[in-house]
């Protein structure tokens, strides 16, 4: 049995990294209330989006654009994918990133030519160190999204599409299920595919009429890349969320166990004082006895 001072020094110690993770708790609820507020704050703009363009389309449904390219006759040998894979900056978040990188691995392994883009510095760690090559990698934090950095990757992204470098561009990053779980999934970004935006009318609604200036095509060109750039900001966001989801889940059963073993702790010190008292009263009942003896 350990003595009374090693379980008390135990203690101490428990007690101390109880402390931290309470503390990274409190920070990581904070941290997701703000990320649920800045998604919520943006979402309109982009459904606004999404519905401009199921507009054209359902007007123009023979649109012809390069980002609606069709490769469904292609083989995967003839097509260069662009990856882009979210991770978290720091650890400490569960599962989070293996969700992740499963993903990705399995992505890899069966497209023959790829492109990795990387966020975060755990992703780019694990990348490196199985000697998986990355293409770029996004020298951002992901602990703060923002619009202005998802515009300058959408652009860099958008640019690689446009002059062949990717025929296919997806994502693959975390999203929020619901309060207690986040779900890792990968999204393909472009090309678009039109009956992802078409919306069935009612029997016998007219459709309203519409002029494009100067032509379909152009207000199209006009629109998508803030339609993808959209989606690259909600995806980080969405990340950002799930990525404090995990940590407060993982801090929350770390907290847990901790006082469960400052329990178990309390009890054995207890009954090791218990055991010195008996041991001490013991040894005073044989030393008076000796003493008896001798007189």
């Amino acid at each position: 049995m350990a003595s009374q001072k090693e379980i008390k020094d135990r203690m101490a110690s428990i007690q101390q990294t109880l402390k931290i993770t309470n503390a990274m708790y409190m920070i990581s609820s904070s941290k997701l209330q703000q990320a649920k507020k800045v998604l919520k704050d943006t979402e309109p703009y982009f459904y606004a989006l999404n519905d401009a363009m199921s507009r054209i389309l359902r007007h123009v449904p023979d649109m012809e654009s390069v980002y609606f390219r069709d490769y469904s006759n292609k083989k995967k040998e003839d097509l260069v994918v662009g990856y882009i894979v979210v991770t978290s900056d720091k650890g400490m978040a569960g599962a989070y990133n293996q969700n992740i990188f499963k993903i990705a691995e399995k992505e890899l392994k069966e497209t023959p030519n790829y492109k990795l883009y990387v966020l975060g510095e755990i992703g780019r760690h694990y990348f490196e160190a199985h000697h998986i090559p990355i293409d770029k990698t996004f020298h951002y934090t992901i602990q703060k999204p923002t619009m202005s950095r998802a515009r300058r990757m959408g652009e860099d992204l958008l640019s690689a599409y446009l002059d062949g470098t990717i025929d296919v561009l997806r994502i693959i990053y975390t999203r929020m299920e619901n309060s207690v779980e986040e779900v890792a999934e990968m999204e393909e970004l472009l090309p678009l595919k039109k009956t992802d935006f078409e919306i069935q009318l009612p029997a016998g609604v007219v459709m309203e009429d519409i002029t494009f200036k100067p032509s379909p095509e152009k207000v199209m060109e006009e629109i998508v890349p803030d339609y993808l750039i959209g989606f690259i900001y909600s995806s980080l966001v969405e990340s950002f969320a799930s990525v404090q989801n995990a940590r407060m889940m993982a801090m929350q059963s770390s907290s847990d166990s901790a006082r469960k073993m400052l329990s178990q702790l309390s009890l054995a010190y207890n009954r090791a004082r218990q055991a010195a008292i008996t041991q001490e009263i013991t040894e005073v009942a044989a030393g008076a006895r000796a003493q008896k003896r001798e007189t």
